[in-house]
């Protein structure tokens, strides 16, 4: 999912260097979606992760 977000980002900045305003706003938006999704992910697996790590132990 990072590899998405990193994808529509340069497409977004290379799309806003030739002057196509619309399709870079459309991408940086969906990075910073992509982005925040995979934190969100991220936090909750980490937390799941430590938890159960505690109770093996």
């Amino acid at each position: 999912m990072l590899k998405w977000a990193l994808i529509f980002l340069l497409i977004g900045l290379v799309a806003g260097v030739l002057g196509f305003t619309g399709v870079a706003g459309a991408s940086i938006a969906i990075a910073k979606f992509l982005f925040f999704i995979f934190i969100a992910i991220f936090l909750i697996l980490l937390i799941v992760g430590l938890t159960a790590a505690r109770r093996i132990t």
